[in-house]
């Protein structure tokens, strides 16, 4: 097994140091624009030639066969995997939002039942209770009405109106990130674009007379790959900002609403209580 895995090492030195030799004498050649030697043999050398020239293409076509994955991860770099940080962050975030701004947690059906009920019995005290216990925008619009109901129905609509106008600003402070996303990815694929062109054309300085074409591509590809990425994920942002936005609008005022007639008809059902004269 050693002496197999020796002469497996030796073969392989032996080659990899003909194939240096006939390089380095080949890069001599083209320089120096000279003749071949006279002892030489051409048709050989021409084969030795080309076997090094065969053996030396076989990276081109190792780095060919990479996969898209690899080389997107490669060509994207830090820039890319900040990138990619904030479209994690970006996906967490809109799941999230899916998940709270629906109708059925703004003003939990249940709560809705359990109001009326408690509203249609008069049960003024049993409404304040199950309000103060629900962490819903309902109840929190229906704890700051009744605590204002005492000074008259005008007060607990404005302190209704502050609460809602409290509530909005907290559902629209969550749908704010969404916008930064928005107006940053194309802010950080331009520096990734600024980046793989200052690449490219340093390459092109630096070159002298023989342009490395293959570094120059890598640097467009750079800018190229990132400037996409930046501006995948802001056309997606921002287009959820508005929809969220809507969706924060219509759901503040429909709980606003419901809420509103609620206090009304507590407020009219305590008014015609009080005006009814007790019985003898």
């Amino acid at each position: 097994m050693l002496s197999n895995g020796f002469g497996r090492v030796a073969w392989w030195a032996k080659w990899l140091l003909l194939i240096g030799v006939f390089s380095a004498a080949g890069t001599v050649f083209s320089q120096e624009e000279e003749p071949a030697m006279e002892g030489a043999d051409p048709p050989a050398a021409k084969a030795d030639e080309g076997a090094a020239e065969g053996d030396a293409a076989k990276p081109e076509g190792e780095a060919e066969s990479q996969s898209m994955l690899m080389w997107l991860i490669e060509t994207s770099g830090l820039i890319g995997a900040i990138i990619l940080v904030i479209s994690i962050f970006f996906v967490h975030r809109v799941v999230t939002l899916f998940l709270e701004f629906k109708p059925e947690i703004v003003s939990p059906p249940d709560l809705v039942e359990q109001i009326e009920g408690l509203v249609a019995k008069r049960d003024f005290n049993g409404v304040y209770q199950a309000s103060k216990k629900s962490d819903s925008a309902l109840g929190q619009l229906m704890v700051a009405g009744m605590t204002a109901m005492s000074s008259g129905l005008g007060e607990a609509r404005e302190a209704m109106d502050r609460t809602g106008e409290a509530i909005t600003v907290h559902m629209e402070k969550r749908i704010s990130l969404l916008a930064v996303i928005g107006s940053l990815g194309p802010m950080i694929g331009l520096l990734g674009t600024l980046k793989g062109m200052i690449g490219a054309f340093s390459a092109i300085a630096l070159s002298g007379t023989q342009l490395k074409a293959s570094q120059v591509a890598g640097n467009i590809s750079e800018a190229l790959v990132l400037t996409f990425e930046g501006v995948f994920i802001s056309v997606p942002a921002i287009f959820l900002f508005a929809l969220f936005k809507d969706r924060v609008a219509t759901l503040t005022v429909d709980v606003q609403n419901m809420s509103d007639e609620l206090i009304r008809k507590m407020h009219a059902m305590a008014q015609t209580r009080s005006a009814t004269p007790p019985q003898a």
